[in-house]
């Protein structure tokens, strides 16, 4: 069941997303070479405490950490680590915010000191196909229509979207109805009703869009071993058009 919030819910999520999106604004200035993401996970969690706020994922199913953080061939859920960052490498750090009951939830990819060409155009890629959803998320339109956007702009670039993961409602809870595809085709799928709040976060691969597991029953990871990126909004369907509750 899709459960629709009141603007008064909205409002307190968009401080949550506000809260999240200055988070990441701190982290773009700490990532670089030599920087460990168990370092960035504690600054978080330092982060959230310190503005009257909690890592809702840590504790989750288990899940430990307040952040998760994937690097290179990691698709998501990758566990921070102590092994420091090097310079050409990518990394995704993927939260969510509980702030006075309020959630939102963000990904963010960012570059590592100097990258490829071909890393520098995945991230572009990456980040332009989630804007391209959120022009979509209109009072009206359908989940379809948000995949559609997405698939049709990376793979015209010659990269691929990830199935096995998607975005999700949001609310009380992480994840609610409905499932939101990176994938689809226009005029399918549920139609977009105001005080829907959703999350898009595409992840493309460089290569074949296919992933593997890892054995700690989390990480996810390229089949090939080729870069993935991924940039998550939590979005607000309004009247008015999309909020971009996290946006930085």
């Amino acid at each position: 069941m899709i459960i629709l919030k009141s603007k008064r819910e909205i409002e307190l999520m968009h401080k949550a997303g506000q809260l999240l999106a200055n988070c990441h604004k701190e982290i773009a200035m700490r990532i670089k070479p030599g920087v460990t993401t168990l370092e960035i996970d504690s600054f978080v969690d330092a982060y959230f405490k310190a503005h009257g706020a909690t890592p809702e994922q840590k504790g989750y199913k288990g899940y430990k950490y307040a952040t998760c953080a994937s690097i290179n061939d990691e698709i998501c859920h990758g566990f921070p680590r102590n092994s420091p960052l090097k310079n050409g490498d990518i990394v995704t750090i993927d939260m969510v915010v509980n702030l006075n009951g309020a959630l939102a939830d963000s990904a963010w990819s960012y570059a590592v000191g100097d990258v490829s060409p071909e890393a520098a155009r995945l991230l572009q890629v990456t980040e332009e196909s989630l804007n391209k959803a959120i022009e979509q998320s209109i009072v009206g339109n359908r989940l379809g229509d948000l995949g559609h956007a997405i698939q049709s702009y990376v793979e015209g670039a010659g990269f691929s979207v990830v199935r096995e993961f998607t975005g999700h409602g949001i609310g009380k809870t992480i994840h609610e109805a409905p499932t939101v595809l990176h994938y689809g085709e226009p005029n399918k799928g549920q139609r977009l009703k105001e005080g829907m709040v959703i999350t898009i976060e595409p992840m493309v691969n460089l290569g074949a869009w296919e992933s593997k597991m890892d054995n700690n029953g989390w990480t996810a990871r390229t089949i090939d071993g080729k870069l993935s990126a991924q940039y998550e909004h939590t979005i607000a369907i309004t009247k008015e058009g999309p909020i971009i509750l996290t946006k930085q």
